[in-house]
C-alpha cells in the first residue's frame, strides 16, 4: 500500500518549497553580511516502508491519516552547521518565519539521549498551497527540522550504520565507544565555536 495515498506528490513538492524557504533565509543572511546559515540542506520524504513501520511501533493505525497527522516526520528537512551558534540563528529565523509556525522543540544538544546523540528537533507546521488531509486548502503540513553540526552528523551517521548491522561481535563495546566519541566531538564543537569567537573578537 501507499500510506501517504493521494498525498504523495504534494508531499515532495513541499520538501522542495520548504528547502526553497531555508535557502532563501540563507541568501538574505549573506547578503547582510553574516555567515552562512549552513553548510548542508538534506530533504526527504520518509519512505512508505519506514512509515508503516513507525505506525506499527507507535501502535499508530496503519493509515494516512496516522501518517500525516498522529506523526511528524513524513517530511524531514536537516540542515547541517558549521558551529553551534550556527543552530542558534536558524533557530530563531525560523522561529519569526511568516511561512511556518513551530509548534514543538526538542533539544537534543544540551540534553543528549542516552547513547549520545546530539541534535535539536523542530516540528513545524507549513501552510501550504495543496489541500490537506481535513480538506482544507491551503492546506497544513508538518515537518520536521534537524539542525546539527557537521560533527553531530557525521556521528549520527554512524550510529544509524551500526544500528542496522546484525550479528555484531560486542555491541555493548561498540556502543560505550560510540558514546565516548560522542562526548569527544561535543568538546571539539565548543572548542571551535571559542575560536569562532576569539577571531571574531580579535577582528
Amino acid at each position: 500500500m501507499d500510506i501517504y495515498g493521494k498525498y504523495a506528490d504534494s508531499l515532495t513538492s513541499i520538501t522542495h518549497e520548504v528547502e526553497d524557504h531555508i535557502r532563501d533565509l540563507n541568501q538574505q543572511t549573506v547578503a547582510a553580511g553574516e555567515p552562512k546559515l549552513y553548510e548542508h540542506l538534506i530533504g526527504r520524504v520518509k519512505g512508505n516502508d519506514s512509515m508503516i513501520e513507525k505506525c506499527h511501533r507507535k501502535g499508530y493505525p496503519v493509515t494516512t491519516e496516522s501518517a500525516l497527522r498522529k506523526c511528524h516526520d513524513a517530511i524531514g528537512i536537516r540542515i547541517v552547521c558549521n558551529f553551534i551558534d550556527d543552530i542558534d540563528r536558524n533557530l530563531q529565523l525560523l522561529r519569526d518565519a511568516d511561512w511556518c509556525t513551530v509548534v514543538k522543540e526538542k533539544d537534543y544538544i544540551k540534553n543528549a539521549k542516552p547513547n549520545g546523540y546530539r541534535s535539536y528537533h523542530l516540528i513545524l507546521d507549513v501552510t501550504t498551497p495543496y489541500e490537506d488531509i481535513e480538506g482544507h486548502n491551503p492546506g497544513h503540513y508538518f515537518v520536521e527540522i534537524q539542525l546539527r553540526t557537521i560533527a553531530m552528523d557525521s556521528w549520527a551517521s554512524l550510529e544509524h550504520e551500526m544500528k542496522y548491522k546484525h550479528n555484531l561481535k560486542n555491541p555493548e563495546r561498540i556502543g560505550r565507544e560510540l558514546k565516548r566519541c560522542a562526548e569527544e566531538l561535543a568538546s571539539c564543537d565548543v572548542e571551535m565555536q571559542t575560536i569562532r569567537q576569539l577571531i571574531h573578537e580579535s577582528n
